[in-house]
């Protein structure tokens, strides 16, 4: 149960799993409160797919429309997704549901209190909970489960495959205008204050006053969100016009990949970050933020390329490190990929939640 399958690394992640999961050993169904959208597509191929009648307000006290519709399933588990934890297990529940699982995807810090209540409440109804790193697991312990003994932790995974180092063939950079010599700090994700965007593009002020090793790097950032107007204006007041392109969603994320020189976040929080699996994996040198899952994400070995969270001036640093040293950039990128094929393959994301379903 999840709100959509639209834009997102959760909702892409959904997806993915489902696709890999043992048919003969899994039925699946997902159960999407608002509307399918993009990453829906193909799926009805491996699992069935429903969308929840609207339901009224009052529905957080009775949702019975949901729990009708949970019934006529019939599911043996409920798997709940960030969100929807609180109504989705509510009517699980209510609905008789025998096991019911909950994975959070990431959470704000610190918890607002109005989360930490309404997700007390959803956690003393559900079984288990999966976070998707060490930090948010220990977060939620502390905030809002109350006992780390019902908190298991598996970290997100990718296709490592699909995702893979390919060669630039200059037609993102031909549409952008953006010369072939010319860096591209690239990121990729949604325009909302968590994902600290706003700090990026003053890290990139700073970077383009202060850059003087050859063509002025290019920010370009793919995504979409309620932050997009005050970003926007950000570009404006800092005259950074003609050197940053804010995109908006792109479907073809591989020619992004291709493109980009090196990747970046800019994260006040997270969990285990789809978009950063997915750019290392492609052999990408990361530089990102210090929070949530990305420490354990770089690893020892890639310890180097983090920053602190609201400092724009490190961060600001760390790109002009990253762009100014090319063989040091390069062996980060490989050894980006081999962290993400060893430790963050989506088969292995895939069988732990296929052996929870199945205990």
């Amino acid at each position: 149960m999840i709100q959509s399958l639209n834009y997102g690394g959760m909702e892409r992640l959904l997806s993915e799993l489902v696709r890999r999961f043992d048919t003969g050993r899994v039925e699946s169904h997902i159960l999407a409160l608002q509307y399918l959208g993009r990453f829906s597509s193909g799926l009805d191929g491996c699992a069935v797919l429903h969308v929840a009648d609207p339901m009224p307000p009052y529905s957080m006290l009775w949702p019975a429309s949901l729990i009708r519709r949970i019934r006529q399933i019939a599911p043996d588990v409920v798997h709940t997704h960030s969100g929807v934890w609180y109504k989705a297990s509510l009517a699980a529940r209510r609905a008789g549901v025998p096991y019911l699982l909950h994975t959070e995807h990431g959470r704000k810090w610190p918890d607002p209190l109005g989360d930490r209540f309404w997700d007390g409440l959803a956690a003393r109804r559900t079984d288990l909970i999966v976070a998707v790193s060490e930090v948010l697991g220990a977060q939620l312990a502390a905030t809002v489960v109350g006992r780390r003994g019902r908190v298991r932790i598996i970290p997100n995974g990718v296709d490592t495959e699909l995702y893979q180092p390919r060669i630039d063939n200059g037609a993102l950079r031909q549409r952008l205008e953006i010369p072939p010599g010319v860096p591209i700090i690239g990121s990729i994700g949604r325009l909302e204050r968590i994902k600290g965007y706003d700090i990026m593009l003053q890290a990139f002020a700073r970077l383009s006053v202060t850059w003087s090793d050859g063509p002025k790097p290019v920010l370009v950032i793919a995504g979409d969100g309620a932050q997009r107007a005050d970003l926007e204006r950000i570009v404006r007041e800092e005259r950074l016009s003609d050197k940053v392109r804010l995109l908006g969603w792109c479907d073809d994320v591989h020619a992004l990949h291709e493109a980009f020189t090196i990747f970046t976040m800019s994260s006040r929080s997270e969990g285990t970050s789809m978009s950063l699996l997915e750019a290392m994996s492609t052999g990408l040198c990361p530089v990102v933020t210090d929070v949530g899952g990305n420490a354990a994400v770089l690893g020892p070995k890639l310890r180097h390329r983090l920053t602190p969270s609201e400092d724009s001036q490190a961060l600001a640093h760390a790109w002009h490190v990253a762009l100014s040293d090319t063989e040091s950039r390069a062996r980060d990128g490989i050894t980006a990929r081999r962290i993400v094929k060893s430790q963050f393959s989506i088969e292995t994301t895939a069988r732990a939640y296929e052996e929870i379903y199945a205990s």
